[in-house]
């Protein structure tokens, strides 16, 4: 290289220019712009090659250069045998095209139809749910962190329904001989069930408790039944007081108190059922098939059911029949109409998820509208109650019990049922633990057992007294 002095200026290029700051700057913006702009040519013409190896390989493409090429072999034949031959497969391959192409659109259209469908499908599931489930009235029952709950851990995904038959007498005729509204006001609490499904769904274990049940009633806020919720009244606690007075003052959130101390379990939902809505939950259905052992002949409201064996009964007979307690041949009284209550109630399940009923929607439909009618409850909905049916359906019939909660078996001098505390306590223990249920025969504690001189009173004149005291309460 010469000394710079020797070189012609005209030959010398930008580079050999004295270098100042402005033009070291303005040269290293020039050369950033310079590698962007290479950097983005480089990737257009790559981005071009992969468009164009795209439209290549697309079917249409494909396609498209398959028929040219077979009808540049129809034009250049050599010879004309093979032409003939050539165009009938240009032809065949045009045909299977066109019938690929409808195959593909019918199957566009066919999912289509299928993703509404089921789109459909879910939203009127869904809307159905939320109709009916709007249809339920509401009440405030339960308290799933009462300090009453035991082994609260063990009870963690078990679902326990409390059901209660409320005995209004709303919309009582006089003819059918129960009372009315007016001479017998006020609501009852004639059944109390606890229906218990554990967390792995093997069992269902459905346990009454006599509405004569003596309790120990606590401080319970009033109970509305007009308005269905209770008031900012308190009815003090009592000794020694009848099971269903505590939902006659209290309402669902006092009868609930009183399950959950007597059983330990955790009530997550409330079923409150008006008695006189059973008639229309038949008829609904179009009647309800029962087996009924003995002829229902009773003192106050008749002649209820005469027949013996499986029998179809209608609304009016339905609500007659979980409603006798005074029937003739029957010494138990209560226990016979729990017995009652319970087979009705299976029998009622059992035909509601039949599918002469599922898949039948105007019966179904009625059903849950006459459902919802008479029904009031806390976490209740149409998917808790089909938990519950479907859990009493799905079962084998060894694995559905019905029970009567532990009682000495014979009223006191208060004309009230008496727990058997040690046999409670084993029973309850079972459930929330979902161990073996304990023997229901098994003997009464000789400390717990009702003592000899009650025994030999109620045996002779003790038994018209408890049935005396009974007959003042039942409409009641």
């Amino acid at each position: 290289m010469p000394p710079r002095a020797a070189l012609d200026p005209l030959t010398m290029t930008d580079e050999m220019e004295a270098i100042d700051e402005a033009t070291q700057y303005r040269r290293k913006i020039d050369h950033t712009l310079a590698r962007f702009s290479a950097a983005h040519d480089e990737m257009e013409a790559e981005e071009a090659i992969r468009r164009e190896r795209r439209e290549r390989l697309s079917p249409t493409s494909l396609i498209e250069s398959t028929r040219t090429a077979l009808q540049r072999v129809v034009t250049t034949a050599p010879s004309a045998e093979g032409a003939p031959a050539e165009a009938e497969l240009s032809l065949l391959q045009e045909k299977k095209q066109r019938k690929l192409e409808r195959s593909a659109r019918f199957g566009r259209i066919a999912a289509a139809v299928v993703a509404g469908l089921v789109f459909l499908g879910i939203g009127g599931a869904w809307g159905a749910q939320t109709y009916f489930d709007a249809k339920f009235t509401q009440v405030a029952a339960l308290d799933e962190n009462s300090a009453d709950i035991q082994d609260a851990e063990a009870q963690a995904n078990d679902e326990n329904f409390l059901m209660v038959g409320s005995d209004t007498r709303d919309g009582a005729s006089a003819e059918e001989g129960v009372g009315t509204a007016d001479s017998t006001p006020g609501a009852r609490s004639d059944t109390v069930m606890v229906a218990h499904i554990p967390a792995d769904r093997k069992r269902v274990v459905v346990t009454s408790f006599p509405r004569d049940l003596e309790i120990n009633r606590p401080d319970c806020q009033k109970w509305d039944p007009a308005q269905n919720k209770t008031t900012n009244d308190v009815y003090k606690g009592a000794k020694f007081a009848k099971l269903n007075t505590a939902y006659a003052v209290g309402g669902p959130a006092c009868v609930t108190k009183v399950i959950q101390q007597i059983t330990g379990l955790r009530i997550n939902h409330f079923v409150g059922i008006d008695f006189n809505g059973f008639k229309e939950m038949v008829d609904a259905v179009h009647g309800v098939t029962i087996h009924n052992e003995i002829p229902i002949d009773d003192s106050i409201l008749g002649k209820v059911l005469l027949q013996t064996g499986d029998v179809t009964i209608s609304g009016d007979q339905a609500l007659n029949f979980v409603r006798a307690r005074h029937v003739k041949g029957d010494p138990t009284s209560d226990y016979g109409r729990i017995k009652r209550q319970q087979e009705f109630i299976g029998a009622l399940l059992k035909k509601v998820m039949s599918s002469d009923v599922v898949l039948d929607p105007g019966k179904l439909s009625d059903f849950i509208n006459a459902f919802a009618k008479a029904t009031f409850g806390d976490n209740l909905g149409v998917k808790q109650m089909m938990t519950l049916a479907q859990s009493m359906k799905g079962l084998d019939p060894s694995r559905i019990t019905f029970l009567t909660v532990p009682t000495v078996g014979m009223a006191n001098n208060r004309g009230n049922e008496v727990l058997v505390v040690s046999k409670t306590k084993t029973l309850f223990d079972a459930l929330r633990n979902n161990t073996p249920l304990p023997d229901p025969n098994a003997p009464v504690p000789v400390s717990e057992q009702a003592p000899p001189t009650s025994t030999s009173k109620s045996k002779s004149s003790g038994s018209s007294k408890s049935t005396t005291t009974r007959k003042s309460t039942s409409n009641g």
